[in-house]
């Protein structure tokens, strides 16, 4: 994976507080904490994707088609995508 240069502003607070978690050994740069950050952040945005699919199943109540019906339609799904 290739790595692009980036230049960010922060406050005096906020490089403290890098320089901090550098010092207590959580990190060994700037650039691995700002990288962690973003990492937490993508998680963070998969799991309220994932956590919405999951209310979204929930609000939609209970399916009066049988396992069978459900499996065939994802299987027609999946052919017309060609992932089946």
């Amino acid at each position: 994976m290739g790595t692009t240069r980036k230049t960010i502003t922060v406050t005096e607070q906020q490089d403290q507080w890098i320089k901090a978690q550098i010092e207590c050994g959580k990190f060994t740069n700037d650039s691995e904490y700002i990288r962690d950050l973003i990492r937490r952040d993508q998680d963070s945005a998969t799991f309220q994707t994932l956590k919405d699919a999951i209310q979204e199943g929930l609000d939609s109540g209970i399916s009066d088609r049988t396992v069978p019906q459900i499996m065939e339609d994802v299987e027609a799904r999946l052919r017309s995508n060609g992932r089946l």
